[in-house]
């Protein structure tokens, strides 16, 4: 696995905050940050923030919370909330439903599994899981009472599994959405945020940041950002959901998050952090070092926040940097998981990405693979592709067979 010691660490983080420097001046001159409709949302979410400890909160009714979405992520982000909510039971209902892909596992039901010996032994193994976590393998019976619902499935799933909820939504529900990616339509590159809200007609937020899931399931400390834009037709303190209850939803003593506003900021960075691990992974299999993997993380870092001010004017140039989603994110992720192991195999082996997957991540999926794919279309619809030469040559490294030692030719100036 790729090197995490201290003077890698501190090599990276010296050389993002360079970048970040120089981008944020340069960004910071053309931007117009504020308006009259923007202030006034901002003093109704500092009157919401003020409310900062969850023995402060009054609601109306607890709120029900359901998880879509049973993988290593989703059942860590569900063992999370199950904590919160039976230690909160004045403000959520304690138990909290997981909607499960029942799968045969030696001939017993995954569902049944989790709910009796309280583990999900497919995709999160050893760590033990609250009680008040409910497998329940009906995604309609999952969601129909749901007053927050979060989301945390493989991207490439949503519009199917969307298409299965609706009409069994309940009408003002919330949502979290912990996926990583983008939609893409004849319309253009859409965060997926934005996917849930068009069909499903509900509000929804986002939770990304530096979290690698055996690391968060085993309670060692991290931190994480929640972006969720308090709506229009908010209902009203205590009766809405709002940064208060999300931030009382989230956080453990292990898990420390932040909430804020910048849905499309974090949704960016979650997305393309994936593509650039992928190029790290390249240069691990190749033993290139750590010099090389602190440049394809530079590289990366200013094409994320590029993209991110390109296509989604609305986010900002310090959520990049600033919040756990951004910067920390991509440091922890060009660290390992799935995405640098696939491009580190493919490196190594000479097999492709797709067979890797299928190979090496029991089930699960590499969400780079298909984000570099859908980048790229969209990057070519807009004729930007040689704006972006790192995103573009870890396409054709995974889709077009180019050889991975041409990498550094790619990413020449």
């Amino acid at each position: 696995m790729f090197s995490t010691s201290s003077n890698y660490l501190r090599s990276s983080i010296s050389t993002s905050k360079v970048l970040i420097s120089n981008l944020v001046k340069s960004f910071t001159q053309e931007r117009n940050i504020v308006n009259m409709a923007g202030s006034e949302r901002l003093q109704q979410t500092s009157r919401i923030l003020s409310r900062s400890s969850p023995s402060e909160l009054i609601v109306e009714k607890p709120f029900k919370v359901s998880v879509i979405g049973s993988g290593n992520w989703g059942t860590t982000i569900a063992k999370v909330v199950c904590e919160n909510t039976k230690q909160n039971p004045s403000v959520f209902v304690p138990q909290v439903d997981m909607w499960v892909y029942d799968e045969n596992i030696n001939g017993e039901m995954l569902t049944k599994i989790i709910n009796t010996r309280h583990e999900n032994v497919k995709y999160l193994p050893g760590i033990k899981l609250p009680e008040n976590l409910f497998a329940n393998p009906s995604i309609e019976a999952t969601a129909k009472d749901a007053d927050i619902l979060i989301f945390n499935i493989p991207h490439q799933f949503l519009p199917r599994v969307v298409e299965q909820l609706k009409g069994h939504v309940r009408p003002g529900a919330r949502a979290i959405s912990c996926l990583k990616g983008f939609g893409l339509d004849k319309n253009g590159v859409a965060l997926l945020s934005t996917y849930i809200e068009d069909h499903l007609n509900i509000t929804c937020g986002a939770l990304s940041g530096a979290n690698l899931a055996p690391e968060v399931a085993k309670e060692n400390w991290s931190e994480t950002t929640v972006a969720y834009k308090i709506p229009r037709d908010f209902r009203g303190v205590g009766k809405d959901v709002d940064h208060s209850i999300l931030k009382t939803l989230f956080h453990r003593p292990y898990f420390h998050v932040s909430v804020i506003e910048d849905v499309a900021g974090i949704s960016v960075a979650g997305a393309l952090k994936n593509v650039v691990a992928l190029g790290c992974g390249f240069v691990e299999g190749k033993g290139w070092g750590n010099n090389a993997a602190a440049a394809i993380q530079r590289i990366g870092l200013g094409e994320i926040i590029k993209f991110g001010l390109m296509f989604f004017p609305e986010s900002k140039v310090e959520t990049y940097y600033q919040e756990s989603a951004g910067v920390a994110d991509l440091i922890t992720t060009c660290a390992g998981g799935r995405n640098v192991r696939i491009g580190r195999e493919m490196a190594k082996t000479g097999k492709s990405a797709t067979e890797l997957e299928k190979e090496l991540l029991n089930g699960q999926s590499a969400q780079g693979i298909l984000t570099t794919e859908e980048v790229h279309e969209w990057l070519k619809r807009c004729g930007k592709l040689e704006e972006f030469p790192l995103f573009e040559a870890v396409y054709k490294i995974v889709f077009c067979g180019a050889p991975i030692e041409k990498l550094p030719d790619m990413l020449e100036a």
